[in-house]
């Protein structure tokens, strides 16, 4: 199953998504409408809501509840995005100008506390305390993954541990509570909610290693950003955490200098030293290893359409290019 087909068992649910998340933009300040949709609509996968929808559907049918929940999640994921764009002094995101480069960081940063205000106004009228609970820890644990990630830039001694804890934080915990909180407003009983909560999570891992693998091995075109941009900045991400284990005292050292440095000057020499240590491959695998794992969680799901798409999602997760 591909990415479409996957989309296509959800599609008419997925524009009523759409139709929500439009009607809840709606501000009396132009400017924040006009910053908001430009991020909303600039082509992001939309993988959360994607998770909400098909997680609800696995055993029971779709409501307008599951179309405000998977708006409030997005509303979520793109603050966070305005957020670390600003932090991240990113002038690119999937092929376009950051919001922050066109119309500045200040209000990159208030469109961003406004659509979290907004998500929190939608929470209160979904009207589920446990989702509420769900979805305020994990606004929480991204902040702190974020931070965690803004502590370790230029670090070079990072473990593999610091960093997958990092990624569960500032990416796999919306993955996790997007299906999570889809179990919990269907009703299902708290061993769903947890597989559920367990697939979320490792799929969310997934998504990140692979992400952060294709900085170094992706296209620039096909991932709508620049090549070699956690290096420019300094992020000591899983390949070069692997390439400096695994390289020689040489190699290991110029990985270390340039994480230090930051910047793009010694990118051809890096990017070889990854290729030498095939840091790429240590990362698919780890990738591959939390895909499988996602899909075990789902094991005690009846077969369906839905769950052949969960299952293919982990699956896209990992072989994807961009």
């Amino acid at each position: 199953m591909d990415q479409k087909a996957v989309f296509s068992t959800v599609s008419s649910d997925f524009e009523a998504v759409n139709s929500t998340i439009h009607r809840y933009l709606a501000s009396d300040v132009p400017m924040v409408e006009k910053v908001a949709e430009y991020i909303i609509d600039s082509g992001g996968k939309r993988m959360r809501p994607l998770l909400v929808l098909l997680a609800g559907q696995l055993n029971g049918q779709l409501t307008d509840r599951h179309h405000l929940l998977a708006a409030i999640i997005e509303f979520l994921h793109t603050a966070t995005l305005l957020h670390d764009d600003v932090v991240d002094k990113s002038d690119m995101r999937r092929g376009r100008a950051t919001a922050n480069a066109n119309w500045g960081n200040a209000p990159s940063v208030l469109v961003g506390d406004f659509l979290y205000a907004r998500s929190f106004e939608m929470l209160v009228e979904l009207g589920n305390f446990d989702v509420m609970q769900s979805l305020s820890q994990a606004t929480r644990v991204i902040a702190e993954g974020e931070v965690m990630q803004l502590m370790n830039v230029k670090n070079p001694d990072i473990t593999e541990a610091q960093y997958m804890e990092v990624i569960k934080g500032k990416t796999a915990i919306l993955f996790k509570a997007s299906a999570e909180t889809s179990g919990l407003i269907s009703g299902y009983d708290r061993t769903s909610v947890n597989a559920l909560a367990d697939y979320g999570l490792n799929l969310g891992l997934a998504f990140q290693l692979i992400d952060d693998a294709l900085d170094y091995a992706g296209d620039a075109e096909a991932l709508g950003k620049n090549i070699g941009d956690d290096l420019a900045e300094g992020k000591p991400t899983l390949p070069l955490i692997f390439a400096m284990e695994k390289g020689t005292d040489e190699e290991k050292a110029l990985v270390r200098n340039c994480i230090r440095k930051g910047g793009l000057v010694e990118l051809d020499a890096v990017l070889e030293v990854i290729r030498h240590t095939d840091a790429i491959g240590y990362v698919t695998q780890k990738a591959l290893t939390h895909a499988d794992a996602a899909k075990q969680a789902l094991a005690s799901f009846a077969d369906s359409d839905s769950k052949r798409a969960l299952m293919a999602l982990a699956d896209l997760a990992v072989s994807r290019q961009s």
